[in-house]
C-alpha cells in the first residue's frame, strides 16, 4: 500500500509537469537594451537598478546602459536614489530609454558652467563593470580592476564611489569563499558610504560563514525601513530566514521565509517561489518534520520545472536526497534517473550558486549513477546496483572525477563481497586503493596551489590596503590645511581688529596660538595611529609567512596527521591574531592564550630541540593588565629559532610572570639557547634569510605606545650567562 501511494505521487507530478508545459500559454521573450540618462545633459547614470515584476534584473553601467531578459507584458522598473523611481510596460522588444529631469549629480560640481571629474567617475565605473566581469572567472584580474577603480578615485575619493569599490570587494571575496576578507571589504564599505545592497551582501556572508547571530543582528533593524524595493525586501526576509535556521529555530524561519513568500507572489517575482518553498521544505526537513518537508518540496519541484532546465535538476537531485534520508529509495531512483535523462541533454554538468547559503554536489551523470547504485545497494539489489556503479566509474573515469570515481570503486566492491564474489571485490578494492593515492598525490598539489593563492591574496589585499592607508593621510593632510588656512584667516581679522583695540587683539591672538596647538597635537596623534596600523600590517604577515613553513615542512615529510592537526591548531592562533589585529592594546589573559598555543605548535615541530614552562604568579590578576597584541611572539619566535634550535643538546625555554607592584608586573622569556652572539655568527656564515623586520617593527610599537600612553611598556634584552649563551628578555607592562 506504502508503495502504491507513492507511485501514485510520482505519476501526479509528472502529469503536472506535462499538463503544465502543455497549457502554459507560450509568452514571448525578448531582450530588452537601453540607457537612463540625464535630459539636459545627456549625462549618463550609472547603478541605476532595472528589474522586473518576474525578478529578473540587472544595473546601468558607467554609460548608463543596460540589458535584461522580460517577457512582453512585464512591468519593467527604474529604480536609484538619485532618480524617482520609473515604471514601464513592454509591449514590444523595442530599446527602452529613461531621460531624467534635472539629475544632477553628487560627483559632478560646475565651474564656470563646465563640468569637472566625469571622465573619472565613468573610468571609475568602467573598471567595477571588468573586476564584475571577471569575478567567476578570474579573481585575480577581478581585484586588479578593483585596485584601479579605487586608485582612479584619487586621495580625495568621493565615499559613495569609494564604498561602490569596497563592496565590489566584498561581493567578489564572497563568490570565491574568502568570508573573512569579504566581511572586512563589506565593514570597510558601510564605513565608506551606508547602503542597503551592501548591508544585505554582509549578512548573507556572515550566513555563509556561519555566523548565524551576526546576520540576525544586522539584517532585523532592515525591517523598519519602508522604501526596501520588492525583491531586496524579499532577499531580506530570505536571509534572516536562513539566520534563524542556523540558530535551529526552525518556526521562526519558516515564518521568514513565508513573509518572503507572499512579498514574491506579490510582485510575480518567479525564481525566488521556488527557492523559498525549497528552504522551508529544508527547514522542516532539518527539524525531522519529514510530512511538511515532503509538501514543500512538491511545491518547490513544481515550481522548478517552469524555470531553467539547470534550475529544475538541482531540484529534483535535492528532492531525490530529501527521498533517501526518508529511506523511500523507490521514489529516490525514479527521480535520478529522471535527472539522469536530463542531464544528458545539457552541454556541462550543473552548479548550485557558490554564494547560495545552502550548497549543493555538482550534479553529473557519474554522480547521479553512484547514488542510483547505491540506492539500490542499500535494498540489497545488487544485480541492479551493479551496473550503475560501473557506469558511474566509466563516466567519472572520463571526465576525471576522482571522487566520485573513488566512491563508486569502493561501493562496488562492497556489493560484489556482499554478494560472495570476492575475486571481483579484491579486484575493485584494489583499483579503490590505488585511486585513493592518485587522489591524496592530488589534494598534496591542491594544498600548494591554495597556499600559493592565499600568498597572492595577500599582496592584493595588502596593496588595496595600502591605498586606503593613503587616502586616509590624504584627509588627514587636508582637513590640516583647512585648519592651517582657518588660522591665517583669522589672523588677517586679528590685524584688522588691532587697529580699533589692542587689547582685543591679543586675546585674538591668543585664541589662534591655542587652537594651533591643539590641531597639531591631533595631528600628531592621528599620525601616531597611522603608524600604528602600517606597523601591524607588516607584523601580520610576517607572522603568517615564517608559520606556514611549518606547514610546508608536514607536508614534504608527508605527515598528512601532524599536518592536518598543526593547520587546525594555526588557523585557530590566526584567527585570534586577525581579530586583534587592530587593537592597541589587549587583555593579557588573550595574549596568554595566543602564546600558549603558539609555543605548543613549534613545541610539536621540535620536541627533541627544547622543553618549557609558562609560569605565572598565583597572587597575579591578569584581568587588570593589558598588552600590546603580538607583543611577546616575536621574542619567545627568536629564542626557538635562533637559540634553541641551533642548540646541540635539549634545551629549555622558560617564560614566568610576577607581580613587581600594585600597577607593575615583571614578564621574563628565558632561554639557555647559543646566544645572541653566536646566533648572529651563523646567520652570517651560512647567509640565511633576509634580515627579520619583526623585532624592528616592535621596537617601534613600544616607542609609539609609550609616547601615547606615558610609558606603559619597558623591554630590556641581556645575555643569561657570562660566556654570552642563553638570553633573557625581562618585560615591565604598567596598568595604567
Amino acid at each position: 500500500m506504502h508503495k502504491a501511494v507513492h507511485i501514485f505521487t510520482i505519476l501526479f507530478f509528472s502529469s503536472f509537469i506535462v499538463l503544465s508545459q502543455q497549457v502554459q500559454p507560450s509568452a514571448k521573450r525578448v531582450v530588452i537594451k537601453g540607457s537612463v540618462m540625464g535630459k539636459e545633459k545627456s549625462t549618463p547614470i550609472s547603478g541605476v537598478e532595472v528589474s522586473t515584476n518576474r525578478g529578473a534584473y540587472t544595473k546601468t553601467n558607467a554609460l548608463g546602459e543596460y540589458k535584461i531578459q522580460a517577457v512582453i507584458g512585464d512591468e519593467l522598473i527604474f529604480r536609484s536614489p538619485d532618480i524617482t523611481t520609473k515604471r514601464h510596460i513592454i509591449k514590444s522588444d523595442e530599446d527602452v530609454d529613461v531621460l531624467v529631469e534635472g539629475y544632477t549629480p553628487d560627483n559632478v560640481s560646475s565651474i564656470r558652467g563646465k563640468t569637472v571629474r566625469r571622465e573619472n567617475t565613468l573610468q571609475h565605473q568602467m573598471y567595477l563593470d571588468s573586476a564584475d566581469f571577471y569575478k567567476k572567472t578570474n579573481i585575480e584580474k577581478s581585484i586588479d580592476f578593483i585596485t584601479q577603480s579605487i586608485a582612479q578615485l584619487g586621495k580625495r575619493a568621493n565615499k559613495k564611489e569609494l564604498g561602490k569599490s569596497l563592496s565590489k570587494l566584498g561581493e567578489v571575496y564572497q563568490y570565491h569563499q574568502q568570508y573573512d576578507l569579504a566581511i572586512t571589504s563589506f565593514n570597510d564599505a558601510l564605513e565608506a558610504h551606508k547602503s542597503t545592497r551592501t548591508t544585505l551582501e554582509l549578512g548573507k556572508t556572515y550566513i555563509l560563514n556561519k555566523n548565524f547571530d551576526n546576520a540576525r543582528k544586522l539584517l532585523l533593524p532592515l525591517l523598519k525601513i519602508k522604501d526596501l524595493v520588492p525583491f531586496q525586501r524579499v532577499v531580506l526576509y530570505e536571509n534572516l530566514g536562513d539566520a534563524f535556521k542556523g540558530l535551529g529555530e526552525t518556526n521562526k524561519a519558516v515564518s521568514y521565509y513565508n513573509e518572503g513568500l507572499t512579498i514574491a507572489r506579490k510582485n510575480q517575482i518567479d525564481p525566488k517561489l521556488t527557492d523559498l518553498n525549497s528552504k522551508i521544505a529544508d527547514a522542516y526537513s532539518k527539524d525531522n518534520r519529514l510530512v511538511e518537508a515532503e509538501g514543500y518540496y512538491g511545491n518547490s519541484l513544481k515550481l522548478a520545472t517552469q524555470q531553467a532546465p539547470q534550475r529544475a535538476l538541482q531540484e529534483k537531485e535535492k528532492v531525490a536526497d530529501f527521498y533517501n534520508k526518508k529511506g523511500d529509495y523507490d521514489n529516490e531512483i525514479q527521480l535520478r534517473k529522471n535527472s539522469l535523462d536530463e542531464v544528458k541533454k545539457l552541454k556541462k554538468p550543473v552548479v548550485a550558486n557558490r554564494t547560495a547559503p545552502i550548497q549543493a554536489d555538482t550534479i553529473t551523470a557519474q554522480r547521479i549513477n553512484y547514488k542510483i547504485g547505491n540506492a539500490y545497494a542499500v535494498q540489497n539489489k545488487f544485480d541492479e546496483a551493479i551496473p550503475y556503479l560501473e557506469r558511474s566509474i566509466v563516466e567519472a573515469d572520463s571526465e576525471d572525477d576522482l571522487v566520485v570515481q573513488k566512491d563508486a570503486t569502493r561501493k562496488l566492491s562492497e556489493v560484489y563481497r556482499y554478494k560472495g564474489d570476492y575475486t571481483k571485490a579484491l579486484e575493485e578494492l584494489q583499483n579503490y586503493v590505488a585511486l585513493v593515492d592518485t587522489l591524496y598525490s592530488r589534494k598534496e598539489q591542491e594544498i600548494s596551489r591554495a597556499a600559493r593563492f592565499n600568498r597572492e591574496i595577500a599582496i592584493k589585499q595588502n596593496r588595496i590596503s595600502g591605498l586606503e592607508q593613503e587616502r586616509e593621510l590624504s584627509q588627514s593632510k587636508y582637513d590640516l590645511a583647512l585648519t592651517e588656512q582657518e588660522l591665517i584667516q583669522q589672523n588677517n581679522r586679528i590685524q584688522k581688529w588691532v587697529i580699533y583695540s589692542l587689547i582685543f587683539g591679543l586675546i585674538l591672538m591668543g585664541l589662534a596660538a591655542f587652537f594651533f596647538y591643539r590641531s597639531n597635537q591631533q595631528q600628531k596623534f592621528a599620525n601616531n595611529l597611522l603608524a600604528l596600523k602600517s606597523l601591524r600590517s607588516q607584523m601580520n604577515p610576517h607572522f603568517i609567512f615564517n608559520a606556514l613553513n611549518s606547514v610546508n615542512n608536514y607536508i614534504a615529510k608527508s605527515d598528512e596527521r601532524s599536518a592536518n592537526r598543526y593547520l587546525s591548531e594555526f588557523s585557530t592562533l590566526m584567527r585570534a591574531v586577525l581579530e586583534n589585529s587592530e587593537e592597541d592594546f589587549i587583555p593579557l589573559s588573550k595574549e596568554l592564550e595566543l602564546l600558549k598555543l603558539y609555543v605548543k605548535l613549534e613545541h610539536s615541530r621540535f620536541p627533541d630541540k627544547f622543553e618549557y614552562t609558562i609560569d605565572i604568579d598565583s597572587n597575579l590578576d591578569v584581568a587588570a593588565f593589558q598588552i600590546p597584541p603580538m607583543l611577546l611572539q616575536p621574542y619567545i619566535e627568536n629564542a626557538i629559532w635562533h637559540g634553541l634550535r641551533y642548540k646541540e643538546e635539549k634545551g629549555f625555554l622558560k617564560i614566568d610572570l610576577r607581580q613587581e607592584d600594585a600597577e607593575t608586573i615583571r614578564i621574563s622569556i628565558t632561554d639557555n639557547g647559543i646566544g645572541r652572539k653566536k646566533s648572529a655568527e651563523l646567520k652570517t656564515q651560512n647567509q640565511k634569510k633576509q634580515k627579520s623586520k619583526g623585532m624592528g617593527n616592535i621596537k617601534k610599537r613600544v616607542a609609539i605606545l609609550n609616547d601615547m600612553y606615558k610609558d606603559k611598556v619597558d623591554v630590556r634584552i641581556s645575555d643569561l650567562e657570562t660566556d654570552g649563551s642563553g638570553t633573557r628578555v625581562r618585560f615591565m607592562l604598567s596598568r595604567d
